[in-house]
């Protein structure tokens, strides 16, 4: 068995720490995808794919799509796609964000996704996003600084809060204080234009988000843990970025079409233009096979030999509340990725998607668990299942095993984000 290296789990500090929002990640996988060699293809209707090999991408909003088209590539040329997510459960800014009560001031926020509510309180809080301009054009904004806080109610005031459990009004009891004084209408984004440089009279609208400012540290006895937020989900995305760049570079030998894929939307089900379940990755795919001359038959050769890993963050099991897991399919951190399997296909996995699984895990020396959720516990899902239905590809669910998943910060084994990549490598490279 090989052992990932630190400096994988370093590299995935500094990205988590990149990308606040799912626009600062795409940004930051764009700058990664640029410095090794990759040319942006703004628009996948009117372009045409060039036939004798390149490398691509394209970035919509919160969703960027790469893909490395290897020379001497066929109409029956196979895909091998790597898929995770920009987005993570956090607290929205609402479009009139100005509010306060009692002589503070405070910023109206919205829940996005499931975020644990009681993870937010009490913690320095940044945020980041876009600022969009009258002109369609948008700026991107990171205050990575103590700037909010969502204060809890001190126990002397709620002597039975410890009996009877914290209860939380999102409407209420989430809104976070930036200041005392007057609530004065334009405040926040005032104060975000000067931060960014531009007029406030500009800014006609913005995609704003609240994010922890403390960064990813190694904790455990041996610092055998990673802490930091947004594990769930760029981890994958992290691991999957690595994995497609150093696939590309056996794709000529292999005979495949390496794609990456990282969406937003999938914290809010998919269900947008550039979610997993919109019109972008197969827009890219069709582009592929119709530049390569590929008719219906052809294409759907190609799709019967193609390969989807689906890579988004698990639960590792939890030591305090184990009744919530099965005992025979637990994921335990530190012991490589799990394969996510689940009977009513909330994951993608079948047999044979297993079978691919296990070998890429033997052909990197990467161990492996497997994930099945407890009977009477809901099972949740991934954009593995929503992009096999869509394109018809063969989809295997795999994540590393995180803790406290959903809360503003999360735990994995340190050593799980360089298994992911090794593992989503082999995936990558096996021949047709």
């Amino acid at each position: 068995m090989s052992e990932p290296s630190t400096a994988t789990t370093l590299d995935l500090a500094d990205f988590i720490t990149s990308g606040p929002s799912p626009f600062h990640v795409t940004a930051e996988i764009v700058r990664r995808l640029r410095a090794a060699g990759f040319t942006e293809q703004p628009d996948t209707a009117e372009s045409e794919t060039d036939t004798t090999g390149g490398q691509h991408y394209l970035v919509c909003d919160g969703t960027v799509i790469a893909w490395h088209q290897p020379h001497g590539a066929t109409a029956t040329t196979p895909v091998r796609i790597i898929a995770a997510h920009t987005d993570s459960p956090t607290l929205k800014i609402k479009p009139r964000p100005d509010t306060g009560a009692a002589g503070w001031r405070q910023v109206a926020v919205e829940v996005y996704g499931g975020p644990l509510w009681n993870s937010w309180l009490d913690r320095d809080l940044g945020l980041a996003g876009r600022l969009v301009l009258l002109d369609g054009s948008s700026v991107l904004v990171n205050v990575d600084r103590p700037l909010l806080r969502v204060p809890q109610l001190a126990p002397h005031l709620d002597r039975e809060v410890n009996d009877r459990g914290l209860k939380l009004d999102p409407q209420q009891h989430l809104l976070p204080v930036w200041g005392v004084g007057e609530v004065r209408d334009g405040d926040l984004i005032d104060f975000l234009a000067a931060e960014t440089g531009v007029s406030a009279s500009d800014v006609a609208a913005h995609d704003l988000v609240l994010h922890d400012v403390a960064r990813p540290t190694l904790t455990g006895r041996d610092s055998e843990l990673l802490a930091a937020s947004r594990l769930d989900n760029l981890s994958s995305a992290h691991a999957g970025l690595l994995a497609f760049l150093r696939a590309c570079e056996s794709a000529d030998q292999q005979g495949v079409i390496v794609v990456y894929a990282a969406f937003d939307h999938e914290e809010i089900g998919s269900t947008s233009m550039t979610g997993a379940a919109g019109p972008l990755l197969d827009m890219v795919l069709t582009q592929i096979w119709t530049g390569l001359g590929a008719d219906a038959r052809q294409r759907a050769r190609a799709v019967a030999d193609s390969r989807c890993l689906s890579a988004d963050a698990g639960n590792a099991v939890h030591p305090n509340y184990q009744d919530f897991y099965d005992p025979a399919h637990r994921a335990i951190p530190g012991r490589g990725p799990a394969l996510k399997i689940n009977a009513s296909h909330r994951y993608a996995t079948d047999a044979i998607g297993a079978a691919a699984w296990a070998r890429a895990c033997r052909t990197a020396g990467v161990p492996s668990q497997v994930y099945v959720s407890r009977n009477n516990v809901r099972c949740g899902s991934t954009v593995g299942p929503i992009l096999a239905a869509r394109l018809g590809i063969r989809t295997v669910d795999v994540g590393i095993p995180v803790l406290s998943m959903h809360s503003i910060r999360e735990m994995c084994g340190a050593a799980d984000p360089g298994y992911l990549a090794a593992a989503a490598t082999a995936f990558l490279c096996e021949a047709p």
